[in-house]
């Protein structure tokens, strides 16, 4: 099966942990890695403020990853990281191909 290009963002919690972000996004990274994803690119985007709260939050720390998948890789993807209490929002895009030089 052919892989598509994809760009995620994600909206971290990471409210109240001393941690922060960074070991989410390892985390996070390994999970992209256990449904066979490549990843491009993660963009880390630092906290921002809501503009409206629509939940418990009033801000969260915004990651950008690149990565090409399986398309039945997302499905389970966005399964696995809706049950994922750090991750709070989640949004897909699909990308055109990279052209291969010749």
């Amino acid at each position: 099966m052919s892989k598509h290009r994809y760009e995620g963002l994600l909206v971290l919690n990471v409210k109240g942990k001393e941690d922060g972000a960074q070991k989410i996004i390892d985390r996070i990274e390994k999970d992209f890695k256990a449904e066979g994803c490549e990843i491009e690119s993660v963009q880390k985007m630092d906290t921002r403020h809501f503009s409206y709260a629509p939940g418990k939050l009033d801000s969260g720390f915004f990651v950008n990853f690149v990565f090409a998948a399986a398309p039945d890789a997302l499905p389970k993807l966005q399964a696995r990281f809706k049950l994922d209490d750090d991750v709070y929002r989640q949004q897909y895009g699909r990308l055109s191909d990279k052209k291969k030089s010749a």
